[in-house]
């Protein structure tokens, strides 16, 4: 069982900066592939980015790539998403996934999730 705690969401103006943690609980964090995902009211959930259990692979979203990045701890048993040049589309609320064998875009692939936490961008 793994318990996942996201915090560093808020409030941020367009062009800025906001950087996402996950806490996972446990100590079998380094067995897995771990991933962001966001939903906005209405909307689908959508992949933001992932990064395999040793942090050499990394792959993104579209909408994200070159501008955010994620990176990991094992030490920390801790995930980031440092979130650059934010526009007010990427108002959403952010999740963390955990999955043996997660490394993908797909939202069935990972097997525990946290509550989530909110990043509104204004205008």
């Amino acid at each position: 069982q793994v318990q996942l705690v996201e915090s560093g969401g808020g409030l941020v103006q367009a062009g800025g900066s906001l950087r996402l943690s996950c806490a996972a609980s446990g100590r079998t964090f380094s067995s897995y592939d771990m991933a962001w995902f966001r939903q906005a009211p209405g909307k689908e959930r959508e992949f933001v980015a992932t990064i395999d259990r040793r942090g050499s692979s990394l792959y993104y979203g579209d909408p994200v790539k070159g501008r955010f990045t994620i990176s990991r701890d094992n030490a920390k048993n801790t995930v980031y998403l440092q979130m650059n040049s934010l526009k007010p589309e990427d108002t959403a609320a952010y999740y963390c996934a955990a999955g043996r064998f997660g490394g993908s875009s797909i939202p069935d692939s990972y097997d525990y999730w946290g509550q989530g936490t909110q990043v509104t961008v204004s205008s």
